[in-house]
């Protein structure tokens, strides 16, 4: 059935303890897309620029990505630049330059309104009511936030999250929007404002779900090297709804397998900058993994 994504696509410089690039392609909607490519149909929509460089709209082609919501404005394409130290969950940054993203105004192409999956990747909350509003009826709506809309946004994201399947959020932005320093509590308080489940993301340490009074726990892959986390969230979000969207059930055990099967296509992000990591696996990596995956956390009962 295939995915609809709006978010955005930059051009990053990341500089890590294990090396460093400049002007690479990144965005939220980037990483998303390319991850849930391995599993199913995906319709972009966002910004660039005019200098936005034509190879990374031929990368995205060769992974099947339909770009007919991707608009092209004048001026500069968003641009993030930052450093990880080795304390590889934290992001410095250094410098933010919206430019064209400063004024998106996401307008969906008319084919695009049947979509059965959306997910409404990190903008304002005020946008993702608005890209939902020109959908006919989706089936599952998936979105994803950040500190700065908790904090300048808050009533905006409210209004957006009653409108919400699945929330996806870090462990920070979760404390902070639910006003609750412990995760159960805080789990318990955002499902109250509209959202079934709620995916928090904890970074080498895993990931949580919560949903229906259950919880299920993922491990991270365990690596013996890790490069550039930057988009491994988006990543991990993009492998969780992919898989998703070629059940399309949603039930408990499914959510359970995409939520690992997230895990694993963020294992494969780390491990290289910008989308080296992801772009072009073959799916029996993929497999291969995530049964790895499941023996790490395979334990038989009493």
């Amino acid at each position: 059935m295939g995915i609809l994504v709006v978010g955005s696509v930059a051009l990053d410089t990341v500089k890590t303890p294990f090396g460093q690039v400049e002007e690479a392609l990144g965005g939220s909607a980037t990483y998303f897309s390319t991850s849930a490519s391995y599993f199913t149909d995906v319709k972009v929509v966002a910004v660039v620029g005019e200098d936005f460089p034509e190879t990374h709209i031929k990368f995205l082609k060769t992974r099947n990505v339909d770009l007919k919501g991707l608009m092209r404005s004048p001026g500069k394409t968003f641009r993030w630049s930052g450093f990880y130290d080795y304390d590889l969950n934290r992001a410095h940054t250094l410098k933010t330059e919206l430019n064209v993203f400063e004024s998106f105004d996401p307008l969906l192409p008319d084919e695009y309104a049947g979509s059965d999956i959306v997910f409404l990747a990190n903008i304002d909350p005020v946008l993702q009511r608005k890209v939902l509003g020109q959908v006919k009826s989706p089936r599952l709506v998936a979105a994803d936030t950040m500190n700065y809309w908790i904090e300048n946004r808050k009533d905006e994201l409210l209004e957006t999250l009653k409108l919400v399947d699945i929330l996806t959020i870090n462990e920070s932005e979760a404390r902070e929007l639910s006003g609750e320093p412990n995760l159960v509590k805080a789990a318990r308080k955002i499902l109250s404002f509209g959202p079934r489940t709620l995916v928090v993301k904890r970074g080498e340490y895993g990931v949580l779900m919560f949903n229906d009074g259950r919880f299920f726990s993922a491990p991270a892959f365990p690596l013996e090297s890790v490069f550039d986390p930057t988009g491994a969230g988006d990543t991990f979000a993009g492998g969780f709804m992919g898989y998703l969207a070629s059940v399309m059930d949603w039930s408990d055990p499914n959510l359970r397998k995409a939520l690992v099967m997230g895990s694993v296509m963020a294992s494969f992000a780390v491990q290289d900058f910008s989308l080296g990591g992801i772009r072009g696996l073959d799916y029996k990596e993929i497999e291969g993994r995530f049964k790895g995956l499941r023996g790490v956390a395979h334990f038989e009962d009493l």
